[in-house]
């Protein structure tokens, strides 16, 4: 009788022991389950965020229908807007970051332009494109000399975001030679002065015919300054954001 006692208490304990740690098992499973559900429910919605995040910095931030954003279009063209830094003839900073804007149909062109000089190893630098009206009259109350600065009361093409001050880069981004600085107010910068060099000469010819060619206009004292002819948009003083949407 004890013999059969002991078997049983023996099956007995087994059992328990069977039924524990098949317990334990499923605890494990939930638990992994578990953990695997949230893995994925974490890297989806690191994934949505991700989308979601490209999708708001791919919207635009201003009013496509007046205004392109240039390095939007073909972030090859260089950009180097003197008046996002103290390095320009005020020497003091003008805009709160370097987004360069023009409007819809001298952007296409000044696009095309840059396409068709890096064909031939070239390519452009813009150094102002679009001039909200408010710094216009910031930089009037620094220099007020129409000769260099138009007074915003009449504004400048600029402040229609019609014009560009630019220049013509090799393949490595080295801008040419065109005998003075950007921004150089004096003679030597003059379209009508030809005491340069032949290499000179060459280049600030190779400019203002490419520009000309395609509807923009020089003027007689500023080789880097050009305005589109084909368009016409009143003044404007719209600022831009800096943040979202400043690539």
């Amino acid at each position: 009788m004890t013999h059969y006692l002991n078997l049983y208490l023996l099956l007995l304990s087994i059992c328990s022991l069977l039924l524990f740690a098949a317990c334990k098992n499923e605890v494990k499973l939930n638990k992994s389950e578990s953990e695997g559900r949230a893995s994925v429910k974490k890297d989806t919605t690191s994934v949505l965020s991700a989308v979601l995040l490209k999708k708001i910095k791919a919207v635009p931030d201003y009013d496509t229908s007046q205004w392109v954003d240039l390095k939007f279009m073909d972030s090859t063209i260089l950009i180097d807007l003197r008046y996002a830094t103290e390095d320009n003839f005020v020497k003091e900073k003008m805009y709160e970051c370097a987004r360069c804007f023009l409007r819809p149909k001298a952007a296409k062109v000044i696009l095309k332009i840059h396409q068709d000089l890096q064909e031939k190893g070239m390519g452009l630098k813009l150094f102002d494109c679009y001039r909200p009206l408010s710094i216009q009259q910031r930089l009037w109350d620094k220099v007020p000399d129409a000769t260099y600065v138009t007074n915003p009361k009449k504004g400048s093409m600029h402040n229609r975001g019609l014009a560009v001050d630019l220049t013509i880069v090799d393949s490595s981004g080295e801008e040419l030679d065109m005998g003075t600085p950007f921004d150089f107010f004096g003679r030597k910068a003059h379209h009508t002065h030809t005491d340069h060099t032949k290499e000179v000469l060459k280049n600030r010819r190779l400019l203002k015919s490419t520009m000309e060619a395609v509807g923009f206009k020089s003027i007689r004292t500023e080789w880097w300054h050009y305005s589109y002819r084909y368009a016409k948009y009143p003044l404007a003083d719209m600022v831009w954001e800096c943040g979202v949407g400043n690539q």
